[in-house]
């Protein structure tokens, strides 16, 4: 029986000690300052406020952030990937320089399928072949003689540029100016 009374003796205290905040003020005991109960009702309410607030830095400061490092990584992709192909380009005229009447095309032919993640409609293209400047994607000869393809001797130099449009949008917001492009050069010697 001694058992029992202390357990009904601990619950009870324990009902007390949630009902604490609820408990009318006895006679005679102390009396608590004026908005004593509402500021302890607002202490019991701050429990979920870090997350609440953690929430709000992940939605304000880090999305933003994060969807920027993205769309920084995607131009950096674009522009090794540009650089590369104007790479594979100048290499392809250098090697095929007396076997083609349209040295031209075949740079831009070779740029576009050595860059098949940017937008080939967007890419323009100029050349300088021993020094005689070309621009577009193709410069047509009669034969390999005449024309752009008379100025790729062996030993000469050849100069392909391509630019690709530069885009960093983030959430609509244009960070980059309008008329930013990537571009890449490469020399290569006639062969």
């Amino acid at each position: 029986m001694k058992m029992k009374t202390e357990f009904s003796g601990r619950v009870a205290a324990n009902k007390r000690s949630l009902n604490r905040v609820t408990e009318p003020i006895q006679p005679g005991a102390e009396a608590h300052p004026p908005g004593h109960r509402i500021l302890t009702l607002l202490r019991i309410g701050e429990s979920g406020s870090a997350m609440v607030e953690t929430a709000l830095v992940f939605a304000l400061v880090l999305l933003p952030l994060t969807t920027g490092i993205f769309v920084f990584g995607i131009a950096m992709n674009n522009y090794v990937t540009l650089t590369n192909a104007v790479s594979v380009g100048a290499r392809t005229v250098a090697l095929n320089a007396q076997l083609t009447t349209d040295p031209c095309a075949v740079a831009s032919s070779a740029i576009e399928a050595a860059a098949p993640g940017l937008i080939s409609s967007k890419l323009t293209f100029s050349y300088s072949f021993n020094g005689v400047p070309k621009s577009g994607p193709s410069c047509n000869s009669s034969s390999v003689d005449s024309g752009a393809a008379s100025d790729l001797t062996s030993g000469t130099t050849v100069t392909v540029t391509a630019t690709y449009p530069l885009n960093l949008a983030v959430f609509g917001t244009q960070w980059s100016p309008s008329n930013a492009v990537l571009q890449a050069t490469t020399t290569e010697l006639v062969q």
